[in-house]
């Protein structure tokens, strides 16, 4: 199933989807495209994005419309992460700074890239701070926990007066409820590396990591009751389903098929100088007898599990939301 919508843009996806299903639902975390301030000497030629619920690829072309080189600093944002109390993500990497597994290649060769990461607490850096005391800062991981656990118990007051963490009792080795200090700070990680455009001249960059999906054990939509939410018409406006894929999820709902939520900011696509001269994205949903959904104009299907939209000088001004539902799709 597809949505050929009547829309030109792409709709957003929303961070509420995750809530749907309650506790057997894991949230996404929206990744995208390369970032650089506005140029107006640098013109994205074309970008051709893969998108799945195991991998994401994408491949630019640019060029430098400028008499001169031109070197400026790109940089690729992975997803916040945040040790919120409801937080339930699953990583494709969970113990690890790079959890998507991002690598990009220019021109077909590996680039060395840099990595910035910094911790907020209600709105202030804190970096420092959790540095000093030897406290990783992946606020999901299990070393991170550890450390924490380690630190001396006057410490502990100091981070819950910060808004780093937040004491919490439990039996995580089952000799008893235990004091923790649990993580509540939000890890922003940036990679970034300086690139030179040469003038008059197109360069490749590509780039691929393993998107942080979005899983229901069960999709809502399975559910009779979930037509009458506030979230129904979320899913709509989001992944713009139509009748013939609420037709099709309604037969499989007595099978009780998983749901996979996959989300892209493809906005960042605006800071180029012009629109992309030419933009290609393909939907892959996995499975031929899964069902996908996400707006787009123009949509074809290209194979058994792929779907195909082009656009010629597209500017994005919205991101991408899709929606998959079938069997295998649990991480």
């Amino acid at each position: 199933m597809m949505r050929l919508a009547a829309v030109a843009c792409l709709a957003a996806l929303l961070g509420w989807a995750a809530g749907a299903a309650a506790n057997d639902s894991t949230a996404e975390l929206s990744a995208g495209g390369l970032v650089l301030s506005t140029s107006a000497d640098i013109r994205m030629v074309s970008e051709d994005l893969y998108v799945s619920a195991r991998e994401i690829r994408v491949g630019y072309r640019f060029l430098n419309t400028a008499p001169r080189d031109i070197s400026t600093v790109v940089a690729f944002p992975l997803p916040d992460l945040t040790g919120a109390p409801d937080a339930n993500i699953s990583l494709p990497e969970a113990e690890s700074d790079n959890f998507v597994g991002f690598a990009t290649r220019v021109n077909g060769a590996p680039v060395a890239t840099e990595v910035e990461r910094r911790v907020l607490a209600a709105g202030i850096d804190r970096t420092d701070r959790l540095r000093q005391h030897g406290i990783p800062l992946h606020p999901l991981s299990r070393e991170t926990q550890r450390a924490l656990d380690a630190l001396p118990r006057e410490r502990w007051k100091e981070l819950v007066e910060l808004g780093l963490v937040e004491i919490e009792s439990y039996d995580d080795t089952g000799q008893g409820m235990k004091d923790h200090a649990v993580p509540r700070w939000t890890l922003k990680t940036t990679y970034h590396w300086r690139q030179t455009f040469p003038a008059g001249r197109e360069i490749t960059v590509e780039h691929s990591y393993r998107p942080v999906v979005g899983y229901s054990v069960v999709t809502p939509l399975a559910f009779p009751e979930f037509r009458r939410e506030a979230d129904f018409a979320r899913y709509q406006a989001s992944y713009c389903m139509d009748a013939d894929f609420l037709s099709a999820a309604r037969r499989v709902a007595s099978s009780h098929p998983q749901e996979a939520r996959i989300s892209y900011v493809l906005k960042t696509g605006a800071n180029w100088a012009g629109p992309i001269g030419e933009f290609r994205l393909v939907v892959d949903k996995g499975n031929p007898s899964n069902l996908v959904s996400f707006c787009g104009e123009g949509v074809r299907k290209i194979s058994p599990t792929r779907f195909e939209m082009r656009k010629r000088d597209f500017t994005p001004t919205e991101d991408l939301g899709i929606l998959i539902i079938g069997r295998d799709l649990a991480p």
